[in-house]
């Protein structure tokens, strides 16, 4: 399934496309069908297809309603806007809860100054995180972002403004998607995508040019877990004195005295900390 819009499904098959509609039994048991479904369909009359059953999930996404995906790209820009880390981190901690694989992309790198695609990639890399730097505007960076794509399910996050479809234009140009211009008032994207499609791009790649995001929620997850989404704290986790550290106040904490000495990033370890408070106030809820 590579397109949803209404009750009206795009399937690729075989490298052809059909539009479908589910049988109604699908909605009678209350099946959903998203964008990455795989499903069985029989081609009806005027030229279009019923979907008769959606197959096994291997992950869904809520926030973009996308599934089967292999990695998530999360595209962040430096200027126009100036990307929020901590909506960074908060996509990387819920692709990486729904076991997928992570790409970071600095976009608009034409807009920045030397030294500054260091400042906001160079956290990320030395926790393990790949990236690619890239500007639709000039082409940099785009061969990065082929390899990267190219034998996956994509699904591109970020706050909009960020360059998302304009990106996905840059690789794929018939796709002529529409884009939009960051607000003056607000500093940030206006929403220019409105449904939610795979489009091929690379050899045997898909990815989904989603609505843009300025804030999503953490996952459902217990205190202790948050840490094993920061991979450059959960390398140090295992030489904490108590199990299940949280890496905040605890004595013998192998994080804390890491951060002592300036082996990881205050930023990212901030962050960390505003992401645990929010997962124990959603936890005491429960």
């Amino acid at each position: 399934m590579i397109r949803a819009e209404s009750n009206l499904y795009t399937v690729m098959d075989a490298g052809e496309t059909l539009r479908c509609r589910p049988r109604g039994r699908l909605r009678r048991l209350g099946q959903k069908v998203l964008v990455g479904d795989e499903v069985r369909f029989t081609v009806t009359a005027h030229g279009e297809g019923a979907i008769e059953e959606v197959l096994p999930r291997r992950n869904q996404l809520t926030r973009p309603p996308v599934t089967n995906v292999d990695q998530a790209v999360v595209v962040l820009s430096g200027r126009e806007p100036e990307a929020s880390l901590l909506t960074v981190d908060r996509l990387l901690v819920q692709a990486l809860h729904e076991g997928l694989e992570v790409l970071l992309c600095l976009n608009k790198i034409d807009l920045l100054a030397r030294g500054e695609e260091e400042r906001w990639l160079g956290p990320y890399r030395a926790a393990g995180f790949p990236s690619c730097a890239t500007s639709a505007t000039t082409g940099a960076g785009l061969e990065c972002m082929q390899a990267a794509l190219r034998g996956r399910v994509s699904v591109f996050a970020g706050e909009s403004g960020v360059g998302k479809s304009t990106l996905l234009n840059a690789l794929v140009p018939a796709l002529s998607l529409r884009t939009g211009r960051v607000s003056p008032k607000t500093g940030r994207g206006r929403h220019t995508t409105r449904h939610v499609e795979l489009v091929p791009v690379a050899p045997d790649g898909l990815v989904a040019d989603t609505p843009g995001l300025h804030a999503v929620g953490t996952p459902d997850i217990a205190p202790a877990e948050l840490g094993s989404f920061w991979p450059e704290l959960a390398a140090l986790a295992a030489g904490c004195r108590f199990r299940g550290c949280l890496h905040r106040e605890e004595p013998g904490c192998r994080v804390k005295e890491a951060l002592a000495v300036g082996a990881l990033d205050r930023g990212r370890y901030q962050r960390y900390l505003t992401l645990l408070q929010e997962v124990e106030q959603a936890y005491r809820r429960y």
